[in-house]
């Protein structure tokens, strides 16, 4: 079923247009992450969402009611809708305890029992209620900040940046454990995020955001596999582009023949590659035809090599296609090696060839 819609909703600010009518659907008890650039407008439309700010045209409803459009506009307030921020904002003169029952409407051993409950699905050790939040790590912070936003049942948590002040290990432990309550609680969820490894661990409906539109919006697999356009593959992680010419389900590319999925495009276009199909090995000896590869520049990681790979051969020329690739350390590869390269599964036709 699905729990909020928006249709057609736009925002600006005097001529720069932050949200300019965008279509979603978020099924009840998933997962949403947007991610986009500074300045996409990821922020403006969770606000939209949350009630803090009034769309200039479009409709937004939650579980069937409306709570924005032409003729109504419901506030924040009323929308029983709970948010998690960057920082937390948790409140530094109260104690966890009652930083988890601000708003409840409840007794003082209501609110207690719920606080209790609320740490305990959140991870956190229910002694630390009588602490103060200068009194927890940031990652434990960020749980209580959860735990305050899920102590008035809501039907929709938004979540805006939360991880992004808490350093790697952290935001990835923290990340997993707010997504494992929120399945736990099968409360719907958006987040708000500029981390695009982040939103694909996360989410199981990705939103590409850019310049207040919808670049894209599908499962995390599709839309990192199957990107509608280059700025969008190459926004979501590493991609190699080539030209290429495209028929029978057949590339003929800088780096050979490869197979593409969609076996009915005839012509020029771009191809995209992930780095995670390349196979790079070392070679003592290539034969001076066709093509052929370069370690141009090679930077050792521990585990990886950050390599760049320049093509050389026929039609080729010098310096004229190079790309980077994380290659596993184990190659042992320097720079000026000749390398031979392979390619596992299918590469994508970019839409915007």
């Amino acid at each position: 079923m699905t729990l909020l819609t928006l249709s057609s909703v736009a925002k600006s600010y005097g001529s720069v247009a932050a949200v300019a009518g965008v279509d979603l659907a978020a099924q009840s008890g998933s997962r949403t992450a947007i991610v986009g650039p500074s300045g996409c407008g990821k922020t403006t439309l969770l606000r939209l969402i949350a009630g803090f700010e009034v769309p200039d045209a479009g409709s937004i409803t939650l579980g069937g009611e409306i709570m924005s459009n032409a003729d109504a506009h419901v506030a924040a307030y009323r929308r029983n809708i709970g948010i998690v921020a960057q920082d937390g904002c948790l409140f530094p003169h109260l104690s966890v305890l009652d930083n988890i029952g601000f708003g409840m409407d409840a007794d003082r051993d209501a609110k207690q029992a719920r606080a209790a409950e609320l740490m305990e699905m959140v991870g956190l050790d229910g002694a630390m209620l009588a602490r103060k939040p200068d009194q927890l790590s940031g990652g434990q912070q960020q749980r209580v900040a959860l735990a305050r936003a899920l102590a008035r049942r809501p039907r929709l948590m938004l979540l805006d940046e939360p991880f992004s002040a808490l350093d790697m290990g952290l935001r990835t432990a923290t990340r997993k454990a707010v997504a494992d309550v929120l399945s736990a609680a099968g409360v719907t969820t958006i987040l708000v995020t500029h981390d695009q490894a982040e939103a694909l661990a996360f989410a199981d409906q990705l939103v590409v955001m850019r310049a207040g539109k919808f670049a894209q919006v599908g499962t995390p697999r599709d839309v990192y596999l199957k990107p509608v356009d280059r700025a969008t593959a190459t926004f979501l992680g590493e991609a190699v582009v080539l030209p290429a010419v495209v028929g029978d389900g057949i590339a003929d590319s800088p780096i050979g023949r490869l197979e593409v999925a969609d076996v009915t495009y005839r012509g020029r276009a771009q191809i995209m590659i992930r780095p995670e199909q390349f196979t790079v090995s070392r070679i003592e000896y290539a034969p001076d035809i066709g093509v052929s590869a370069v370690v141009s520049d090679v930077v050792f990681c521990g585990p990886s090599l950050d390599a760049r790979i320049t093509l050389a051969g026929d039609g080729i020329a010098e310096g004229e296609i190079s790309f980077r690739l994380d290659i596993p350390g184990r190659e042992l590869l320097a720079s000026g090696d000749r390398v031979s390269i392979g390619i596992s599964g299918r590469v994508h036709l970019l839409a915007d060839a």
